[in-house]
């Protein structure tokens, strides 16, 4: 859905012209994790539903994708979802456990475990469709991303049995037993694809790739373990017409060969500067990388930090669209997500001019 003009020629939002390296009158903000967790309308919306629950019905993902969009007036939606869904959809026993995370009730460790795995058909997430067709009647000129786990982070939930801090039972198997891993990512990437390809087809405007814990790999085993089959996803969407974002944390060794796999756009976290970040990913855009924590800072502090990324990503030579450097904090005052998105309109607007 584009807005358009009085002479009926789309005028296309801000983030997609950043997102392909534009001139943009102002940069673009929008916050992983932001439909959801801060905002107490989502809570109250959320009582007694379980995440998966929630994912799986339309109606409130609708609401829930679209209560940052009006209440912070971000230049981007989030379709409201969990990276799990597409596992519990082909059939994996999976839970989303408040205060932990994703749970597996059958760690998958062995070949023929992988074998078990089947494709995702569209059947399977009918309701992401649903939810999405839902949003492109309500957003308007806004755009939508959709978004999936990349293969390392879901293989490392089923591989764990659930959140790890050291992957230790992951790295076991990539080395141990590298035919089972390259066999499990394999099928992960061909997941993701089918998912993210519903999403595509039924409107989303973009689509981010997480791979939130490939920043606990080196480079050399992320190159030989990962990137193959992060790449594998990338490139099944590369003809569909939509900017692909790709996004880690720890990754400051990795942003090259993040790169490389197939993105257009680099997510970078709080740790990096943009200015060094832009140097890495071949001139593509960046996107962060405010430290979520200074959303906790008094105003005063936060407009400082806000000015510095935005003076940080003015540096970055493909062009910059400003978010967090990791997802929204549950303890985050809206008020300091809203004030921000003001910050950044105004800056940047200000320098464009």
């Amino acid at each position: 859905m584009h807005p358009m003009t009085s002479n009926g020629v789309v005028n296309e939002s801000v983030f997609l012209r950043a997102c392909r390296g534009e001139d943009v009158p102002h940069t673009p903000v929008w916050f992983m994790r932001q439909a959801g967790r801060s905002l107490p309308e989502y809570r109250k919306l959320r009582e007694g539903t379980a995440m998966l629950e929630a994912c799986r019905t339309p109606d409130l993902v609708c609401e829930i994708t679209l209560q940052p969009v009006r209440r912070h007036g971000v230049d981007a939606a989030i379709f409201f979802s969990d990276i799990v869904v597409p596992l519990a959809a082909v059939g994996v026993g999976v839970d989303i456990v408040p205060g932990t995370g994703p749970v597996v009730a059958e760690p998958i460790r062995t070949a023929a475990q992988v074998e078990q795995l089947r494709d995702l058909t569209y059947d399977d997430v009918d309701y992401v469709a649903e939810a999405i067709r839902l949003l492109l009647a309500e957003l308007g000129g806004t755009p939508l991303i959709g978004f999936a786990g990349a293969p390392f982070t879901l293989a490392s939930y089923l591989v764990e049995g659930g959140p790890s801090k050291n992957h230790a039972r992951t790295k076991a198997l990539m080395y141990g037993a590298p035919d089972v891993w390259h066999a499990l990512c394999s099928r992960l990437a061909t997941i993701t694809s089918q998912f993210l390809n519903v999403q595509i087809e039924a409107g989303v405007a973009a689509v981010q790739l997480f791979d939130s814990w490939a920043g606990a790999l080196s480079l050399a085993d992320y190159e030989r373990f990962v990137a193959p089959h992060s790449a594998a996803v990338l490139s099944s969407v590369q003809d569909k017409g939509v900017p692909r974002i790709h996004f880690g944390v720890g990754t400051a060794h990795l942003l090259g060969a993040m790169a490389e796999a197939g993105a257009d756009v680099v997510g970078v976290d709080w740790r990096t500067p943009l200015s060094r970040a832009a140097d890495l990913v071949g001139g593509r855009p960046v996107q962060g990388n405010l430290d979520p924590c200074a959303l906790l800072a008094p105003e005063v502090v936060l407009a400082e930090e806000v000015r510095r990324v935005l003076t940080d990503g003015a540096s970055a030579s493909g062009g910059h669209i400003f978010n967090l450097g990791h997802g929204v904090l549950p303890e985050t005052d809206p008020g300091a997500l809203t004030r921000t998105v003001e910050l950044v309109h105004e800056h940047s607007a200000r320098r464009a001019t």
